[in-house]
């Protein structure tokens, strides 16, 4: 798994999230994993998840 630094990756939200300072994931990706973390707690814990884990679950909840 890619354990990249955190600063070093290219962060963003939905096009779908508003500025309102709702409840936001930012999204980063990496060659072999997709990083999730708290958009209001960007400094803490991180999430993540090979490549092949993130797209099962993006499938799964498009599917219902």
């Amino acid at each position: 798994m890619n354990t990249a630094e955190p600063a070093r990756l290219a962060w963003f939200k939905s096009s779908y999230s508003g500025n309102e300072g709702g409840a936001c994931l930012e999204v980063a990706t990496a060659p072999d994993t997709v990083h999730v973390r708290d958009s209001k707690a960007p400094a803490r814990a991180q999430l993540a998840f090979r490549c092949e884990e993130w797209s099962a679950f993006v499938r799964y909840v498009t599917e219902r």
